[in-house]
């Protein structure tokens, strides 16, 4: 908790710290209650560490991944998984009676989300210039060019694959970037950006890559999880900092 609250500390106003202090006897990300559960990979999420959780590719969101944080006060949900009975029981065993928040990193990213909202109650933070793809959806709250969780987890404007596009940093103890569209796998060896018919601007795409570089202290390198992901080998895996190859 103290490597998380000093990293945070540099970025972070004193009145939205004191979130990062708020900690009980078990620590930050750990959930008792879903030790020992038996899941099956091809159906539902499988668990990569104590802290963090990945969900099959969606199909609805052309083959998004959705990833879970186990992190208090606020477990983070990043991005739609597939709605589905499975999904819905495990996501309330993982939450353990807590209110998770929904973080959708780009409009590809959206899948069956009033579904899943209605199912689980959860608010759903989303960057302004995609707010307004979801109208009528309950608990929508949107940010400009850069937002802190309760948790943390600091969110980055990053438009390039979709207008809205983000990324989202967990500091540590879990050091990882979530990179939604930013990066995309390369076969199961390294991330790239990758310019497609869907591309909103490769100019801007460029400059939110070069925008990411700089973000991050020389001393820190969390390692990549890519929001894309359409089979095991491509997907659902952290990558090392220097996975991820300029284009």
């Amino acid at each position: 908790m103290v490597c998380l609250y000093m990293f945070c500390s540099l970025l972070l106003s004193p009145k939205r710290s004191k979130h990062l202090l708020q900690n009980n006897r078990l620590g930050p990300f750990h959930n008792p209650m879903v030790s020992g559960l038996s899941l099956d990979s091809g159906k539902t999420a499988k668990q990569l560490n104590e802290y963090l959780w990945v969900f099959p590719p969606n199909k609805l969101c052309n083959g998004s991944r959705s990833w879970w944080i186990d992190c208090d006060p606020e477990p983070i949900l990043i991005d739609c998984p597939p709605v589905s009975k499975n999904n819905i029981d495990l996501l309330e065993q993982l939450s353990s009676g807590r209110t998770a928040r929904i973080v959708l990193t780009n409009r590809e990213a959206h899948g069956e989300i009033g579904d899943l909202q209605n199912a689980l109650g959860w608010p759903v933070l989303v960057q302004e210039q995609e707010a307004y793809l979801l109208p009528g959806l309950k608990k929508l709250e949107s940010f400009v060019d850069e937002h802190i969780t309760e948790s943390g987890m600091r969110l980055i404007w990053t438009p390039g694959p979709t207008p809205g596009s983000c990324v989202a940093f967990a500091p540590e103890p879990l050091n990882v970037l979530f990179c939604g569209r930013l990066l995309i796998p390369k076969k199961s060896n390294f991330l790239v950006a990758v310019r497609t018919k869907r591309t909103f601007h490769w100019t801007r795409y460029q400059k939110s890559l070069t925008k990411i570089r700089q973000f991050m202290p020389l001393d820190v390198r969390p390692r990549l999880a890519s929001g894309v992901g359409l089979n095991e080998a491509g997907g659902g895996k952290l990558y090392e900092w220097n996975e991820w190859i300029n284009p």
